[in-house]
């Protein structure tokens, strides 16, 4: 099998041939952007030599037409077993990231890119995330659109969740990313601020799952990802936050209850539960900025995650290698809830 192949054993056969009309192609050939000729994606592999005019002996050329043959073997030959990183990739899904101009949210919308998945990138400050579109398109290739929704308002996730399948074709997975934080002691909290930390962090997620989730339940399934938090297992200290906590919490009984409802109808649903990350907007902030030292003096691990370590497990949970992974919490804390 030409999959098999080493670059000793490919390098020692003396000549290798492209059609004229094909030279170009060499040049432009990667395996990211699979840049390549409709005569290579359509060519059945049989051999490790393709039927080339000119012959090539050089070291690059011979690994482009390496990589050239190996694409195709890939996607053309009857029986090959993918490796592990190749059926990660998310070529030809589409999905959106609630949250997503900044933080935690443009990470994950930028690994979900990065798979080769094309992407919507959701929240209510649209000039910010049109640049981090633009900036992920950029970097990617990949079609990244800006779209702005209060998640709060079910007309507007629905308009969302509707314009999302008309700009990408379609609709395969949704991380449901927004949250917001309101640190008061509960006998200080206002009514308004409870309700505001729950319409945001609870009943949010609720639209946003169950909107997209009536999509894809109608087109042969997807996977939903949702953001809970460290904070649905433990009680923080030494910042008040009861509204946050309870929110979360429910998330996660969310996420359950929704995964066991449409587990034979094949939509995933899951949550991660991140620890104390540090984002831009908190290690920023003049409130917690005193509180990190504090975290970090009682974290195993002594710091704060990285909005990147969140990247690898939603890019697992919105792919096909996870399609029996539903119901889960993932906890990401770097082990601060083990004590």
């Amino acid at each position: 099998m030409v999959g098999r192949l080493s670059y000793n054993s490919f390098s020692k056969m003396s000549i290798a041939y492209l059609p004229k009309k094909c030279k170009g192609c060499l040049c432009k050939f990667t395996i990211k952007t699979r840049n390549l000729c409709g005569t290579h994606k359509k060519m059945p592999i049989n051999s490790a030599i393709l039927r080339i005019a000119k012959a090539i002996r050089t070291r690059y050329y011979i690994i482009t037409l390496y990589k050239i043959i190996l694409y195709n073997e890939f996607n053309n030959t009857e029986g090959h077993t993918m490796g592990i990183i190749e059926k990660m990739r998310l070529d030809g899904k589409r999905g959106f990231v609630t949250g997503a101009a900044r933080g935690i949210g443009k990470c994950t919308a930028t690994a979900f890119a990065e798979a080769g998945a094309d992407v919507s990138i959701v929240d209510m400050d649209l000039e910010t995330a049109q640049a981090t579109a633009q900036e992920i398109a950029q970097a990617t290739g990949r079609k990244v659109i800006a779209l702005k929704c209060d998640v709060t308002d079910e007309a507007q996730v629905q308009a969302m969740v509707d314009e999302v399948v008309r700009q990408l074709g379609g609709l395969d997975f949704c991380h449901a990313n927004a949250g917001i934080c309101i640190n008061a002691p509960a006998d200080e909290m206002t009514y308004a601020q409870w309700k505001k930390n729950m319409d945001v962090n609870l009943n949010s997620v609720f639209l946003t799952d169950t909107i997209a989730g009536r999509y894809m339940l109608s087109h042969g399934g997807g996977s939903i990802i949702n953001t809970a938090s460290m904070s649905a297992h433990i009680v923080n200290v030494p910042q008040p936050q009861c509204a946050y906590n309870a929110s979360k919490a429910g998330v996660i009984q969310l996420t359950k209850s929704l995964a066991v409802e449409w587990a034979k109808r094949g939509v995933r649903v899951n949550s991660i539960s991140p620890g104390y990350i540090g984002t831009d907007l908190t290690l920023s902030s003049e409130t917690l900025k005193p509180l990190i030292a504090q975290w970090n003096a009682m974290a195993p691990m002594g710091r704060l995650g990285k909005p990147e370590e969140l990247e690898s497990i939603c890019v697992y949970l919105a792919g096909d290698t996870s399609t029996f992974t539903t119901g889960a919490d993932f906890g990401l804390d770097g082990a601060f809830t083990c004590f």
